[in-house]
């Protein structure tokens, strides 16, 4: 297969070829002969999206989402690896339960690594010996699955992990630091004012100076305040922002209500702004989503009851894309990649993924960045059909190719003067671990 004329996300335009499951050339005017080509001049090719936080929902909660619909969504948004995490039901603290969640990823179009949970429960000698793709989110606080841990055992777990070469992603929040008078209200914006913005400041100090006593690193997940990722990178650590963070801010509350509630909370507009620079000027090292699905059913209840989290991998590249594009934006395509592709593989060794260049997976996302869609829930693919980012422009894939296969191709609409989409269309194609067999460990 030949792409033509292709526009990289540095502005180059340059020939594709695909062979296998592979790239197999990058260069200018490539032979067609024999070739299926695909002409793509005025549009941009990007590196399919790695994804290190995801919340697939399955085993335990299918109602919520499941590997298959998961999948979809994120391969309609042109994510192409997603990391799950354990806060499932069992959660991920064992072999067995490695095991069974590996089996539900067979389901899932896309390519997947599966992380491993700390708990007092857990069985580190087990779990660790699986192809986990990394250790964590670990919980410093309790979120959904109450999984936090104490002190002891989280310096036991970095520990467990630097000794079998694992990566650690942390959850960073500090429940000493919550604030206890907010539970006397009952407005969507208590849920911000109760889990503080120096919560999470205090436990990313805390975390960062555990991980340097143990000469290691560690990775902040979901880092949402200016002040946390500047302890994280002054420290030598890595950290990921979600789109709702950089996007959303508390003043969004009044709209969004208790579907606005997630863990750590949305910010002040000041602290976003602030956040949003860090991504753009390079400190912060990637974008990933910690989607979270939940139904309508159960978003819509009291603050204090409402489950946190919100849903994100199918719009997050066509969000990040709608940015880049606007001459008003600071950020760049080149970042947009580097976000979402280039550093996540690096920062958590995968050789074979965030790149177009000869030698790496063929994972591949075509755009046309020319043209913006309005996004509706309802035409969304995760199970839970909702998304905080109703109405916002976003550039979605034309298509989305996994390993040299296409798994996924948009839908456009029927003429000028008719809104009803054509379906869109999925193909069938079984996603791999990303921690491949020759990094196999076994008990």
């Amino acid at each position: 297969m030949l792409i033509r004329n292709a526009t990289l996300p540095d502005g180059d335009q340059r020939d594709v070829r695909v062979r296998g499951e592979s790239i197999a050339e990058v260069g200018r005017d490539l032979d067609a002969t024999d070739q299926h080509v695909i002409e793509a001049t005025g549009k941009r090719l990007f590196p399919g999206m790695v994804d290190a936080h995801v919340h697939f929902r399955q085993p335990g909660y299918p109602h919520k989402e499941t590997w298959e619909t998961g999948s979809r969504a994120a391969a309609a948004g042109g994510v192409t690896t997603v990391v799950d995490q354990p806060n499932t039901d069992p959660p991920t603290i064992d072999g067995e339960a490695f095991d069974q969640k590996a089996d539900f990823a067979a389901d899932s179009v896309v390519d997947w690594g599966i992380n491993g949970g700390v708990t007092a429960d857990w069985i580190p000698n087990v779990l660790l010996r699986r192809r986990l793709f990394a250790l964590g989110e670990v919980f410093l606080a309790d979120s959904t699955g109450d999984m936090g841990i104490e002190a002891d055992l989280f310096a036991d777990a970095l520990e467990a992990a630097a000794d079998n070469d694992v990566p650690v992603t942390v959850h960073a929040e500090d429940a000493d630091y919550f604030n206890d008078d907010a539970k006397a209200r009952d407005d969507a914006d208590a849920w911000s004012a109760f889990r503080t913005a120096k919560a999470e400041a205090k436990a990313v100090e805390r975390a960062c100076a555990v991980a340097q006593e143990h000469d290691t690193t560690i990775h902040i997940a979901h880092t949402s305040t200016p002040e946390g990722v500047d302890i994280a990178s002054e420290a030598g650590m890595t950290t990921e922002v979600t789109p709702h963070h950089l996007l959303l801010s508390r003043r969004d509350l009044s709209e969004l209500g208790t579907f606005g509630r997630m863990n750590p909370p949305l910010r002040r507009e000041k602290r976003r702004q602030k956040l949003y620079e860090r991504v753009v000027d390079g400190t912060v090292d990637m974008i990933a989503t910690d989607h979270a699905p939940h139904t309508r059913e159960e978003k819509d209840a009291s603050i204090w009851d409402a489950p946190s989290g919100v849903p994100g991998v199918e719009t997050v590249l066509p969000l990040l894309l709608a940015e880049a594009r606007d001459p008003d934006s600071a950020l760049t395509y080149e970042r947009v990649r580097d976000l979402t592709a280039r550093n996540p593989a690096d920062v958590f060794g995968l050789p074979q993924k965030g790149a177009i260049e000869a030698g790496t997976d063929a994972d591949l996302v075509l755009v046309d960045t020319t043209e913006t869609t309005e996004i509706t829930g309802e035409r969304l693919h995760s199970k839970c059909d909702w998304t905080p980012f109703e109405g916002r422009d976003a550039v979605f894939p034309e298509w989305t190719m996994v390993r040299g296969t296409v798994v996924y191709e948009r839908g456009e609409a029927l003429d000028a003067d008719d809104a009803t989409p054509q379906e869109d269309v999925f193909y069938d194609h079984q996603g791999e671990n990303v921690r491949g067999a020759d990094s196999e460990r076994l008990e």
